[in-house]
């Protein structure tokens, strides 16, 4: 799955001098929690998140009266309080990559540039999500079930074998190796005909791997 294919592409970005008020005041009329900051080029040299904003603002307990409040949040640029080179992807690059540099660099969003560093898009966490229901098929609804089979070439076949004499429409199959030599499998089918098919297609499962579970 590329992440061209679940990206934003109308991105809000600023400029280096931006003021944080614009700033604020765009992430709040668009409801974004961060905002790339580009040069004059389109190129990406930092980004800015909710927190970066909350963090720079004058707290509640301020001393300052609204004129010098306004005065510093006009004064405060984007290039102050950016994160600058951030971490980016490529149109090219999986939401699998994306997903996993989010998660291990603890961070909520990825611009998204091309060959020469100029924006393109961005990927969210939200867009991740998004990807996950679709990929799952969780939206279609139907029966899940999660069969635990050895990790050897050929061990799914019966299975596909099995869904096939049952007339069973898949909708996605996703598989996960564990380190103990075996693999769990997620199937979604739609829904098969009677409480009775789908009995005895579990019942039939259930003899090539242990069913983990098996739920609408």
């Amino acid at each position: 799955m590329p992440v061209k294919n679940w990206m934003t592409t109308d991105v809000v970005s600023v400029g280096p001098d931006t003021s944080l008020l614009k700033v604020g005041k765009l992430m709040k009329d668009h409801h974004i929690r961060r905002i790339p900051v580009v040069d004059e080029q389109g190129q990406v040299i930092g980004i800015i998140s909710d927190r970066d904003v909350r963090d720079a603002s004058p707290s509640k307990a301020t001393t300052l009266d609204m004129y010098e409040m306004h005065y510093l949040l006009a004064e405060l640029k984007a290039k102050n309080i950016m994160t600058a080179k951030p971490i980016t992807v490529k149109p090219t690059d999986t939401v699998e990559q994306a997903a996993l540099i989010m998660l291990d660099n603890k961070v909520g969003g990825l611009p998204v540039v091309d060959d020469a560093g100029k924006l393109v898009g961005i990927i969210s966490d939200h867009d991740v999500f998004k990807a996950m229901v679709d990929i799952t098929g969780a939206r279609l609804g139907g029966l899940q079930f999660a069969v635990e089979l050895p990790d050897q070439p050929g061990t799914a076949r019966p299975l596909f074998d099995l869904l096939r004499t049952h007339n069973a429409r898949i909708l996605s199959v996703l598989t996960v190796s564990n380190a103990d030599g075996n693999r769990h499998m997620f199937v979604r089918v739609r829904d098969l005909e009677n409480a009775q098919s789908e009995q005895e297609l579990i019942a039939g499962v259930n003899k090539l791997g242990k069913v983990l579970y098996c739920q609408h």
